[in-house]
């Protein structure tokens, strides 16, 4: 009896611990994002979102996003020598009160063709609304890594 009562504790408290998959659709990914350096954004605001849309395409106009109910999260490579380069947020979990968005940069292998210009791959996904504190962590892929320019 002791034993089932304590099986069942560490069931509920492993669940209660474990993190929950937040979902996320893809708003915008691309590979010429005008952003020079390596950065992540949570965009809050529509002025913080217009702002960062003019740096993306100056010209455009910038998708339509309802920041009474959404919250857009991105991940920007910053300049990289070659096409080839992208950069995908591989999921979102929520961990207590703040989020935890993973992110994998993928790199062109040694023998791959790519184009040579400068590249800048970005990319932003939409969540349900969320005020908290967001940390980014780049996943790591020994494949992705190997052999890379």
């Amino acid at each position: 009896m002791l034993l089932h009562s304590l099986a069942a504790a560490l069931i509920i408290l492993s669940t209660a611990l474990a993190p929950d998959a937040v979902p996320f659709k893809t708003l915008d990914r691309g590979d010429t994002g005008g952003v020079d350096r390596p950065s992540t954004v949570v965009i809050r605001t529509a002025s913080q979102w217009k702002s960062l849309s003019h740096d993306l395409a100056p010209n455009v106009k910038p998708a339509p996003v309802d920041f009474t109910k959404s919250t857009v999260i991105g991940v920007f490579l910053g300049t990289r020598p070659t096409g080839g380069f992208s950069v995908q947020i591989t999921g979102i979990e929520r961990q207590g009160k703040e989020l935890i968005v993973t992110w994998l940069e993928k790199k062109p292998g040694r023998d791959d063709m790519v184009t040579q210009v400068l590249t800048s791959p970005y990319h932003l996904v939409t969540i349900d609304k969320f005020d908290g504190p967001v940390k980014f962590i780049r996943a790591s892929d020994p494949a992705a890594d190997k052999g890379h320019r």
